[in-house]
C-alpha cells in the first residue's frame, strides 16, 4: 500500500514539475527496488516457483518504512555534516529532502512517550546496568519501529541505565 502511494506521488511530481520531490521519491523507489532484489536473491535459494518468488520478494509496508527511515537518517547525518562544514545551502537542501520523506513515516513519538516506553521495557527485561543497554535498545526499537529516532532512544536508554548504576 505504501509503495503504491510513493509511486503515485512520484508520478504526480513528474506531472507537476516538482523536481525536488521527483528526485527524492525516485531515490526512495530505487532503494525499495534494491531491497526487493536482495530479498528475491535470498528467497531464490529456497523458492523455485517464479510467481511465488515475485510475490514473496515484495516488501511489506513495515519494510518500506524501514527503507524510508534509513533515507531520513542519511539526510539527517548529511545536514549535520554540512552545517559543521559551513555549507548551509547544502544542509537546507538535505533538510528539504528529509521533510518530504518524513511525510511517509508514521507520526514520530515525543521524548516523554519514548522515555515511558523505555522505562517499561527496562522493567520487562530486568535490565539493571550499562551492559544491558544493547538489549534494551533492541527491544525498544522493535516495539517502536519507525515511530522513534534511534539516536534519541539510545541516548535515553544510556541515561537511564548508566545513571541508575
Amino acid at each position: 500500500m505504501l509503495k503504491q502511494q510513493l509511486q503515485k506521488d512520484l508520478n504526480e511530481s513528474l506531472k507537476s514539475g516538482n523536481q525536488l520531490k521527483r528526485l527524492v521519491l525516485g531515490m526512495v523507489m530505487t532503494a525499495i527496488k534494491n531491497k526487493e532484489l536482495g530479498k528475491r536473491q535470498q528467497l531464490s535459494k529456497t523458492v523455485s516457483d517464479t510467481g511465488e518468488l515475485e510475490k514473496q520478494s515484495q516488501l511489506t509496508d513495515e519494510e518500506i518504512i524501514e527503507v524510508v527511515a534509513g533515507e531520513v537518517k542519511k539526510r539527517k547525518e548529511s545536514v549535520e555534516q554540512f552545517k559543521a562544514g559551513g555549507r548551509e545551502e547544502l544542509a537546507q537542501k538535505e533538510k528539504s529532502e528529509m521533510d518530504i520523506l518524513l511525510a511517509y513515516l508514521p507520526e514520530q513519538m515525543g521524548e516523554s512517550e519514548i522515555c515511558a516506553e523505555i522505562q517499561k521495557t527496562i522493567s520487562e527485561t530486568g535490565a539493571t546496568s550499562a551492559k544491558d543497554v544493547g538489549k534494551v535498545i533492541g527491544a525498544v526499537m522493535a516495539k517502536l519501529k519507525g515511530r522513534a529516532d534511534g539516536g534519541m532512544v539510545s541516548k535515553i536508554v544510556k541515561k537511564l541505565l548508566i545513571c541508575k548504576t
